[in-house]
C-alpha cells in the first residue's frame, strides 16, 4: 500500500503542475457553473420547475466522459516515451502497484473536482424549499464516483499499451465511447439475450437507470467495481509483458 500511495501522490502532484489538468478542471467547473446558473435563473424567472441535483450531475457525467482520455493518456505512456519505465521496472515496485497508483492519482484528481462541485447542491439546497432530495444527491454522487473509477481505470490500462500520448488519447476515447453506446442497439432488438448482454455492458445504463434516479443497487456497484478491477488487471498484465521484452 505504501508504494501505491507514493505513486498516487506523485501522480496527483504532477496534475497540479500540468496545464492540461488545469484546463480540464477549469473547463468542467466553468461549464457546470454556467449550466447551474442558467437553470437557476430560469427557474426563478418562470417559476415553472424546481431545479434538482441533476442540473449539476448530468453535465459532469458528459464532461468526465470526454476529458478522461486527456487526463489518463500520459499516466503510463509518458513513462515509456521518456524511458523512465525501465527504471521503474527495476525498482522494488510490483506491476499492479504501479498501475493502481497511477489510477489512484487520476481518480483523486477527479475526486477533488467533484468535491468542489458539491458546492452547487449545497447552494441549491438553501434556495429550494423544502430543500433538495438528499438521498437522490447521495445516489447521484456515489454513482458518479464509481463511474469515474471505471473510466480512469480504462484510461490507465490503455495508456499502458502505448508510448505515444496522442495514440493513447484517441484509443481511450474510442473505447469509452464504444462502451458508452454499446447498449443503444438493444433498444431495437426487443427482449432477447443479446439485447440484455449489450445493456449490461453499457457504462451509461448502470448509471442513468439507477443512480441518476436515486436508486442504489448492489449489482450496479459490482458492475463498476468489476470494470475497474478488470481494467487495472489488464493494465498490470500489459506492464508485466514489458519485463519479458
Amino acid at each position: 500500500m505504501y508504494n501505491i500511495w507514493t505513486i498516487a501522490r506523485r501522480e496527483l502532484k504532477h496534475y497540479f503542475i500540468s496545464p492540461i489538468a488545469y484546463a480540464v478542471a477549469f473547463m468542467i467547473l466553468l461549464i457546470v457553473g454556467v449550466i447551474f446558473y442558467t437553470n437557476l435563473l430560469a427557474s426563478m424567472i418562470y417559476q415553472q420547475f424546481a431545479p434538482g441535483v441533476d442540473i449539476v450531475v448530468g453535465p459532469i457525467v458528459t464532461l468526465i466522459l470526454f476529458t478522461t482520455p486527456a487526463i489518463t493518456m500520459r499516466t503510463l505512456a509518458d513513462e515509456q516515451r521518456s524511458g523512465t519505465m525501465e527504471l521503474i521496472l527495476t525498482a522494488p515496485v510490483r506491476d499492479w502497484e504501479l498501475v493502481t497508483g497511477k489510477w489512484l492519482g487520476a481518480f483523486l484528481f477527479y475526486f477533488i473536482i467533484i468535491l468542489i462541485t458539491w458546492f452547487y447542491p449545497i447552494i441549491l439546497n438553501q434556495l429550494v424549499s423544502p430543500g433538495i432530495d438528499q438521498g437522490l444527491m447521495i445516489a447521484n454522487y456515489l454513482g458518479l464516483l464509481l463511474m469515474i473509477a471505471s473510466l480512469t481505470a480504462i484510461g490507465v490500462a490503455v495508456s499502458s499499451i502505448f508510448s505515444n500520448q496522442i495514440a493513447a488519447f484517441f484509443a481511450t476515447a474510442g473505447i469509452l465511447l464504444f462502451l458508452w453506446m454499446i447498449g443503444f442497439p438493444s433498444q431495437a432488438m426487443g427482449a432477447s439475450t443479446a439485447a440484455e448482454i449489450l445493456k449490461y455492458l453499457d457504462l451509461s445504463e448502470h448509471f442513468f437507470s439507477t443512480f441518476y434516479e436515486g436508486v442504489i443497487e448492489l449489482k450496479n456497484i459490482v458492475y463498476y467495481v468489476s470494470i475497474t478491477s478488470l481494467a487495472l488487471f489488464l493494465g498490470s498484465i500489459s506492464i508485466q509483458s514489458r519485463r519479458w521484452r
